[in-house]
């Protein structure tokens, strides 16, 4: 097998992982047309290696393959980029929720807690303290944003 034949397997299985990971819905469609692209170049490349050839000649790079490494890296670069800023997106979404979320709980609690107090018979009241039913409710909770 010479290197053509490698880079058509290579892009044969990479088209073959993509898709069993979309079947599995372990890949996301977004995500998936970068690297069925990337696969495609791969085939079209491995296919037709003048392709490769003739685009270092356009743009002035004396080896095609150091045209095809540079290619690479912007790809993988691009990839990077993106997924980073798709991670920072869900960070801040995952903070809000959990806020939220928190915020609902100790609202839930101090509710509990005042229906208990309210239970209460005044008598029953600790020493030195207010009876609960007469205690004004306070809001405490720290401001949103």
């Amino acid at each position: 097998m010479n290197v053509y034949g490698l880079g058509l397997l290579g892009a044969g299985i990479s088209m073959l992982v993509i898709f069993e990971m979309l079947r599995r819905r372990r890949l996301r469609e977004k995500y998936a047309v970068v690297w069925v692209l990337v696969a495609v170049a791969i085939a079209v490349l491995a296919i037709f290696p003048d392709v490769l050839t003739w685009l270092a000649d356009i743009t002035g790079v004396q080896v095609p393959a150091n045209l095809l490494f540079f290619g690479a890296s912007l790809v993988l670069l691009t990839a990077n980029v993106q997924l980073s800023s798709e991670v920072s997106r869900l960070e801040d979404k995952v903070r809000t929720l959990a806020e939220t979320i928190g915020l609902e709980r100790l609202d839930r609690l101090e509710h509990e807690g005042r229906c208990a107090a309210l239970l209460q018979r005044p008598d029953a009241a600790p020493a030195g303290t207010a009876p609960a039913a007469s205690a004004e409710p306070r809001d405490e909770r720290p401001e949103r944003r």
